[in-house]
C-alpha cells in the first residue's frame, strides 16, 4: 500500500511478491550473507579487507576468509547489477538517488521498502562484498550508502538516517537537503567488547517543526511508538537473521548451494565455496547465538519476536501506521523480507501470526 501510488510503481510492488511467492512455491534460495558486521552488530553492513586479495590462485581461499572471518561471506553471486529505477527519469531539480547495497543486507532492504513505499525512482549499484570497488569513492565502507542529488549531489551513511533524512525531506521543505542531514552528526562509539564503531544521534527522528510534527504525529504516542520500533527492529530483530538461516547444516549448504548456482564460479571454486562456505557459517552462527543469547532452538526467538511486533500492532490496526504503514512497518517488513524463500521464512508464516500484516505491506 502506498499514498498516491501510481502504477509503474504498484507493477512492482505486486511483481515482488509474486516473485517471492514464485520462490516459495519452486523451493528456490535467495543468497545468504553473514550480518555479524552489520550495524545490528556495530555499524552498516561491511566487508573487512583481506591480506592477498590481489593473487589470481588466492581467490579459492578468499571466499573462505570472509565466511570464516564473519564478512561478506562469498556472495560474489550479487556481482551484477540488480533491477534499476533510473534517476534520469526524474523531473529537472528533483532528488536523485542512488543506492549502493547488497542485495540481501537486511538494512539495505530496509532503504528499498522505504523509497519503493514512496514511490521514489532510483538506481541499484550492487556492492562486490569482498573488493568493494563500486564504493571506492567513499571513506566510509559499510552499506548502505545511498547518493543524493537535490541540487547538490551528497553521500548519506546508516539505514535509518537515510530513512529518517529522506523522510524529513520530503515533509519539509523549509531546510536543504544537505541542512537536514547536518542534523544526525556522526559519533563514535565503543561497544561493550570495546570495539570503536561510528553511531548516528537522532536517527530515528524526523526534523520537523511544531505544525509538521502535528500533521504526521497527531500525538506524542505515535512518534513515540513508531521511534521504538524502528530500534527496535535495527537493536533485536537483525540479531535473529543469520543464527536462523544457518540454523542447521542443511539449511547453511542450501542457501550456499543458490549462491553457487547463480554466481560466476568455476568448478572447483564452487566447490570449495559451497560446502567450505556453509560449514563455516554454520559454525559462525553458533557464535552468535551465544552472544545475543538465543535459546537453544533459535526458531523460538524469531517466533517471539515476531508475534511481540503483531501485537504491537494490534487487532484493530492494519498498521502501526494505523491504514498505512509507518517508518516501523516498513523497518520490520525490510529486515523480515530478506529471508523470503527459506526454510526460516515458510517456518515463521506457520508459527507465527504475522502473515496477514505481511501480506498486507506486500500489497
Amino acid at each position: 500500500p502506498s499514498p498516491g501510488a501510481h502504477p509503474r510503481r504498484a507493477g512492482k510492488m505486486a511483481a515482488a511478491a509474486a516473485a517471492g511467492r514464485a520462490w516459495r512455491a519452486a523451493g528456490l534460495l535467495p543468497p545468504w550473507r553473514l550480518w555479524a558486521p552489520c550495524r545490528a552488530y556495530g555499524a552498516a553492513a561491511a566487508a573487512p579487507p583481506v591480506p592477498g586479495a590481489r593473487r589470481n590462485g588466492g581467490r579459492l581461499l578468499l571466499g573462505a576468509a570472509f565466511a570464516l572471518g564473519g564478512g561478506a561471506g562469498l556472495f560474489l553471486a550479487a556481482r551484477q547489477r540488480l533491477r534499476e529505477h533510473s534517476a534520469a527519469e526524474l523531473p529537472a531539480g528533483s532528488l536523485q538517488l542512488t543506492l549502493y547495497q547488497y542485495k540481501t543486507c537486511p538494512f539495505c532492504s530496509k532503504v528499498r521498502a522505504f523509497l519503493d513505499y514512496h514511490g521514489l525512482p532510483y538506481e541499484i549499484v550492487e556492492v562486490n562484498p569482498i573488493m568493494r570497488k563500486e564504493i571506492k569513492f567513499s571513506s566510509y565502507r559499510k552499506v548502505p550508502i545511498l547518493l543524493a542529488n537535490a541540487g547538490s549531489p551528497l553521500q548519506l551513511n546508516d539505514s535509518s538516517v537515510i530513512i529518517s533524512a529522506i523522510k524529513t525531506y520530503l515533509i519539509s521543505k523549509r531546510n536543504s537537503l544537505e541542512e537536514i542531514v547536518s542534523f544526525y552528526p556522526p559519533m563514535k562509539t565503543v561497544t561493550e567488547q570495546g570495539k570503536e564503531v561510528l553511531e548516528y544521534g537522532n536517527k530515528y527522528w524526523l526534523m520537523l517543526d511544531e505544525k509538521e510534527t502535528k500533521r504526521v504525529y497527531p500525538v506524542k504516542e505515535v512518534r513515540v511508538e513508531e521511534m521504538k520500533w524502528r530500534k527496535w527492529a535495527d537493536d533485536w530483530l537483525v540479531h535473529l537473521i543469520s543464527p536462523n538461516v544457518y540454523r542447521t547444516p542443511r539449511e547453511a549448504l542450501a542457501s550456499f548451494d543458490y549462491i553457487v548456482r547463480e554466481g560466476k564460479f568455476g568448478t572447483l571454486e564452487g566447490l570449495f565455496a559451497k560446502y567450505m562456505g556453509a560449514l563455516a557459517m554454520f559454525f559462525i552462527s553458533k557464535r552468535l547465538k551465544k552472544r545475543h543469547h538465543l535459546q537453544d532452538n533459535v526458531r523460538e526467538d524469531l517466533y517471539e519476536a515476531v508475534d511481540k511486533w503483531v501485537k504491537a500492532v494490534g487487532k484493530h490496526r492494519l498498521f502501526m501506521g494505523g491504514n498505512q504503514p509507518n517508518l516501523a512497518d516498513l523497518a520490520v517488513y525490510g529486515v523480515l523480507r530478506v529471508m523470503e524463500g527459506l526454510e526460516a521464512f515458510d517456518d515463521m508464516m506457520v508459527h507465527t501470526k504475522v502473515q496477514p500484516w505481511y501480506q498486507r505491506m506486500e500489497e
